[in-house]
């Protein structure tokens, strides 16, 4: 038989719709909607069964179910996130915040018509490969330019499109040094996407030192490319020796560059574009959602020739990109265009603020927070950010983080991150830390919500 204090708290779970008529449901229904917010309570209510019958003791009032619908709803859906971690191009959280201007192009696109494949001069149809094209060609010296879905795409795109070129005998080869055989998030692996475009890995050198000699003894009749890869997400340090893309250009075969990060402005030893087409690369290729501060996308820059095999191939259609992130990334390279890209764009802007505007900002959080939570200790600490999204792994950017105590760490970090929005930080010496370099305007509101609703 059952035992009699499961049965009771069995019988004290409330029914759905006592839970919407509770303060705190009827405001979680104002904020997800009243048929999510059903739903969760009914998922709710279910788990909460289950925890009884397994001998758990939960509370069952009405406000504790819509608290616990609350967490169901918080991990669902694409939301809002305030980034108190210090890392600025947080992969998990999205990465660049688009500019003000690139929002205001996405949204004329998206609710309005748009000449996307359409040529207004003749009124035939047009290409979507050609936007974006004469600012790429502006910014990075390149005589063509194609944007694709996201960085590896173009990689890819890259690859498949020298491979199919009717030169050679024999199993067509692509370079490339064993100290750039990298795996980025997400397990991206450059030998894999070496054998999807249909080429056979020639790998030279070995992992920290590859002399252009290297290179020079593995060229033959079947070497369609040298393939030079940014490093993205470690640095090799010590007895190391590479060869850069300079070099490589001297060899004869088609190179094609990897260089990531998509930096157009000068920022630690980043290679950018532009260097690499003028180093002699025959295409370069770089993210838009990285370091230029765009919306993602792959971009391609180089010789016609390339990035024509690239559009015309059929891997093409199948990740090309839409018109809002061509119209992102339009506004975006605008930005550069005109001079204001370390104004105009939120990622710049977290990488080059100063120091001492990163301190004030933290010192005026934690005066908040002490209002917001009176006995909660709360003080403002040193602290580092990184620039992440797979680019200046060892680039260190100095900080001010507001540190939070008084509670065990772990437990205040989770209801943090459970709140509307959530407020993701970093645990560290037994503290919760809210780096102030990467909160956004209007953030700082927010978090002081949250730790409240966390104290109260």
């Amino acid at each position: 038989m059952m035992e009699t204090g499961k049965r009771d708290l069995l019988r004290s779970l409330p029914a759905v719709d006592a839970v919407l008529r509770d303060p705190a449901g009827e405001a979680l229904a104002g904020r997800h909607g009243r048929a999510a917010t059903t739903a969760s309570v009914r998922e709710a209510l279910e788990a909460l069964r289950r925890g009884i019958s397994a001998g758990e003791r939960p509370q069952v009032s009405e406000g504790a179910v819509a608290a616990f619908a609350s967490r169901l709803l918080s991990g669902r859906g694409l939301r809002r996130v305030v980034n108190a971690t210090g890392v600025i191009l947080h992969t998990n959280l999205g990465r660049s915040v688009l500019s003000e201007r690139a929002v205001a192009a996405i949204a004329e696109a998206a609710t309005r018509y748009s000449n996307l494949e359409y040529d207004l001069p003749s009124g035939g149809r047009g290409s979507r490969y050609d936007h974006a094209v004469p600012l790429l060609k502006e910014l990075t010296g390149a005589e063509d330019a194609l944007v694709v879905n996201n960085c590896a795409g173009a990689t890819l795109l890259a690859l498949a499109a020298v491979v199919s070129e009717p030169d050679g005998a024999g199993e067509p080869e692509v370079i490339v040094s064993r100290g750039q055989l990298i795996e980025i998030g997400g397990g991206f692996r450059i030998p894999e996407v070496l054998e999807l475009s249909g080429a056979r890995l020639r790998e030279v050198g070995t992992t920290n030192r590859t002399r252009l000699s290297d290179y020079e003894a593995a060229i033959g009749e079947n070497t369609r490319a040298i393939l030079w890869v940014h490093p993205s997400n470690f640095e090799t340090v010590g007895f190391t020796e590479s060869v850069g893309v300079a070099g490589l250009a001297l060899l004869g075969p088609t190179v094609i560059a990897d260089v990531g990060s998509g930096a157009l402005l000068p920022i630690g030893d980043e290679l950018r574009a532009q260097d690499a087409i003028g180093d002699g690369a025959d295409l370069a290729i770089f993210s838009g959602d990285k370091l230029l501060g765009g919306p993602q996308a792959g971009i391609a820059v180089g010789a016609p020739r390339w990035i024509s095999a690239m559009r015309q191939h059929p891997l093409a259609r199948a990740i090309r990109a839409d018109k809002l992130c061509l119209a992102a990334l339009e506004a975006t390279l605008t930005s550069y265009l005109n001079g204001t890209a370390q104004e105009d764009l939120p990622t710049l802007r977290m990488l080059h603020a100063p120091v001492a505007e990163v301190e004030a900002r933290a010192a005026r959080l934690a005066e908040e927070l002490r209002r917001a939570a009176p006995g909660l200790e709360v003080d403002v600490a040193a602290s580092v950010a990184r620039s992440g999204g797979g680019t200046l792994p060892t680039y260190e950017i100095p900080s001010f983080a507001v540190r939070l105590g008084g509670t065990e760490a772990e437990n205040l970090a989770e209801t943090l991150r459970s709140c509307d929005p959530p407020v993701v930080g970093r645990v560290r010496e037994g503290r919760v830390w809210l780096d102030a370099r990467t909160l956004l305007p209007g953030d700082e509101e927010a978090v002081a919500a949250a730790v409240r609703d966390a104290r109260g």
